[in-house]
């Protein structure tokens, strides 16, 4: 079965971002307190569930056929296959220690007819940044958007030319099996930024803030939303997985390359 984002799903990721952001924002300058999931770093706060319950009642009431992946917690298996996943709070550290650079995002992706899938077909993306008045935009048959404005598309780059966006926590820095083809990569580079939210890296590098992007181990919701905008821009992504671990890739197809060849090689 073939299926497509429609304008009026764009319209609605677009409207349902900008809600869940606005909504967590409120919630931030009212006080909030956070709860560690795996370190001190990885947290959850009672934003990210008031923002999530809201995206997932209004999409079940609007788009009830489809189905729902949510970051904490949220499941609905669809019948129409296509699934929304949401990352209510992307960059909660950030959103809690009062940076601006954290956002809501959400992607619309068709299921897989393999389960296993590497990298599922995504066919929208949106992700908003609040205190940034950002909202992206892209997918199939959309061109990546800020604000409304078409982004200009990619131009080609080596690696050696750009700022690449990246992330690893530092526990992984004591495994060489991660930490040897991160460093491999970051090598590359002209310059690295560790700025804590892959959805708003994905879109700088849509919009050309970012040169490139590398992160091991992204789940969904911190990689589809911005997947779909970056190849709406007319740049590349790729998945690879080294020594057992999957790295998610994005930028000029030049600097893909050259990232996936340091990974494999390291």
């Amino acid at each position: 079965m073939s299926v497509c984002a429609t304008k009026d799903d764009f319209a609605l990721a677009a409207e349902l971002v900008r809600d869940a952001g606005a909504l967590a924002l409120q919630m931030r300058v009212q006080g909030l307190t956070a709860t560690a999931k795996t370190t001190v770093s990885d947290v959850v706060t009672g934003a990210d569930h008031a923002a999530e319950k809201l995206v997932v009642d209004r999409l079940r009431a609007l788009r009830p056929e489809d189905g729902i992946l949510g970051e904490e917690g949220a499941s609905h298996q669809g019948t129409s296959g296509r699934t929304w996943v949401i990352d209510p709070v992307d960059g909660t550290y950030n959103f809690l220690s009062g940076s601006t650079y954290w956002c809501s995002a959400l992607a619309l992706r068709a299921e897989p007819a393999d389960p296993q899938a590497e990298d599922p077909e995504v066919l929208l993306g949106a992700i908003y940044q609040p205190q940034e008045d950002r909202l992206w935009l892209g997918g199939p048959g959309h061109p990546a958007t800020l604000n409304g404005a078409v982004l200009a598309p990619q131009a080609d780059a080596g690696l050696d030319r750009l700022s690449a966006g990246t992330y690893l926590h530092p526990t992984w820095l004591r495994r060489d099996d991660v930490a040897g083809p991160w460093i491999s990569a970051a090598a590359g580079a002209a310059t690295l930024r560790m700025l804590g939210s892959g959805s708003c890296d994905l879109g700088s590098v849509a919009a050309g803030r970012l040169g490139a992007w590398f992160q091991h181990s992204c789940p969904e919701w911190d990689w589809l939303p911005g997947k779909a905008i970056v190849e709406a821009s007319g740049g590349t992504t790729a998945v690879l997985e080294v020594n057992g671990f999957r790295w998610h890739i994005a930028g000029p197809a030049t600097a893909v390359r050259e990232i996936r060849h340091r990974l494999a090689e390291s």
